[in-house]
């Protein structure tokens, strides 16, 4: 039977539960509560705190710190979670936050998600699917990012925002309020710029479903309709595209209201 490949100088707390397949490089610690699966590897200097859970075959990079408590005045040592899933790249000086008992009480990071050095994701987070987050993107607490989002580098979004899926922002974007899918944000704050287009080529979307999203994005943006107004036209164009459908579903649970 294979043993787990701990570098001599790591410190696993007994109560941690790793894979006998997991690699954990030098000089890094894992605390207690801590559970990681199949396939991943934990590079040199990284420290996790627990409760966390981590799936397989993750690459974790050096100096990231995962797991630690919320930078929330209100914790008071609960136990509360971060979740991390599976095939998820996490570069160098990471930060990801456990939950709040305030909210969730869970951080969440789904799979295949790509996220690059000096990253922060903070408490109570949910961070989907094939997510790209470019150096020094931000989220601060409760923030919802959905599938196939990307944010550009040095990206920050405020607390309770929801970033719609496969919408892409700007380097230096910052989001006070919540994006709806398929759009295109920058500046500060953050304002439309038409649909992720390109970002929909390279993900099958065929050139009719992209040209509903732009008329879509249209009657959101360039019509001069009220927020109800233009929800109450792409209710309609929902009923024969499940892409606007996507949409409307999100417009109908944001809170923050939308960039406009």
């Amino acid at each position: 039977m294979q043993t787990v490949k701990i570098h001599s100088t790591a410190i696993i707390d007994p109560r941690a539960e790793l894979d006998s397949t997991v690699e954990v490089g030098a000089y890094s610690v894992i605390g207690a509560d801590v559970t990681i699966d199949a396939g991943t590897c934990i590079a040199s200097h990284v420290s996790i705190n627990g409760p966390t859970r981590i799936g397989k075959n993750n690459q974790i990079f050096q100096f990231s710190s995962l797991g630690q408590a919320p930078q929330d005045k209100k914790y008071k040592g609960e136990p509360t979670l971060l979740e991390i899933g599976d095939n998820n790249t996490i570069r160098e000086f990471c930060t990801f936050n456990r939950g709040t008992v305030q909210d969730k009480g869970t951080t969440k990071i789904g799979h295949n998600n790509w996220i690059m050095a000096y990253v922060h994701i903070a408490h109570d987070c949910d961070v989907g699917n094939h997510t790209i987050f470019a150096n020094n993107s931000s989220l601060a607490g409760h923030v919802d990012v959905h599938d196939y989002a990307i944010l550009g580098g040095f990206t920050l979004i405020h607390q309770f925002c929801k970033i719609g899926s496969h919408v892409i922002t700007a380097v230096g974007s910052v989001v006070f309020k919540d994006i709806p899918p398929y759009v295109t944000a920058a500046g500060y704050d953050a304002k439309p710029h038409g649909i992720n287009a390109e970002g929909l080529k390279r993900r099958g979307f065929s050139a009719e479903s992209i040209l509903q999203i732009k008329r879509a994005y249209k009657t959101l943006y360039r019509k001069g309709l009220t927020l109800d107004e233009a929800k109450a036209e792409l209710a309609q164009m929902q009923l024969s595209s499940l892409e606007i459908a996507l949409l409307v579903d999100f417009l109908n649970v944001s809170t923050r209201g939308i960039v406009r």
